[in-house]
């Protein structure tokens, strides 16, 4: 449980009521609950608004520490570690719309195992960078109708793509790139007439800071070592 998580006025968000529901499905499973119990508790779950009011439904069930502790991370998750990033959960919503309009998914948030993205005479972005992932695998069907989506991915994420463009495309440019162990594959599917789908990978923006900074103690410390150098 991370230290906001502790705090039981914070709002709770869809995910983090999700994860209560899945530890409490487990249960059903395992029979640690019965039916009345667990039908009992989902309902409390989906009604609860803050993690005071979530806590106690799985207190006494083995996941319950680790219940909301995922979507309450405050630092970025550093590039390459794929361990924590895998959470088995999902958001309520699978899937993002736009008519003559726009939508953009990117920070922190779970990219469920199945997701739609539909652009008609319009353009959205998910950028997957800071975003955890529900399964091992997910695909990203996306329908581009005179209009266009834009996946960001991390670097040593795989990405497959097996989309069909009529007068449009999408990109391939990232299929075949190998990923890292453990990390997540993305499946990129769908449909583009008349407009594209495309797949960039590129670090996020603590990735990108943190490689910044290593560079310039690199300089300062070949700058240092000349000076040495030439004082002895």
């Amino acid at each position: 449980m991370t230290d906001d998580a502790a705090v039981p006025d914070l709002r709770a968000s869809d995910a983090d009521r999700e994860r209560v529901a899945e530890v409490l499905r487990d249960a059903l499973a395992e029979g640690r609950l019965d039916m009345a119990e667990f039908e009992e508790r989902l309902e409390h779950t989906y009604r609860a608004r803050t993690y005071g009011e979530l806590a106690p439904i799985t207190r006494d069930l083995p996941a319950h520490g680790v219940t909301p502790a995922v979507s309450l991370r405050k630092d970025p998750v550093p590039e390459g570690s794929w361990a924590g990033r895998i959470v088995g959960a999902e958001e309520s919503t699978g899937r993002a719309i736009a008519v003559m309009s726009g939508f953009q998914r990117k920070g922190r948030w779970i990219v469920p195992r199945r997701f739609t993205a539909v652009a008609f005479w319009g353009g959205g972005e998910l950028d997957l960078r800071e975003a955890d992932f529900a399964a091992g695998e997910v695909e990203i069907s996306c329908v581009a109708i005179m209009g266009g989506v834009q996946i960001v991915v991390p670097p040593g994420v795989e990405v497959v793509v097996r989309g069909i463009g009529i007068m449009g495309g999408f990109d391939q440019r990232e299929t075949g790139v190998a990923g890292e162990p453990g990390a997540p594959r993305v499946i990129v599917s769908g449909f583009a007439f008349w407009g594209g789908v495309g797949v960039e990978r590129k670090l996020s923006r603590a990735a990108r800071r943190q490689a910044k900074l290593e560079r310039r103690a690199a300089r300062k410390e070949v700058g240092e070592g000349g000076e040495r150098e030439l004082g002895a």
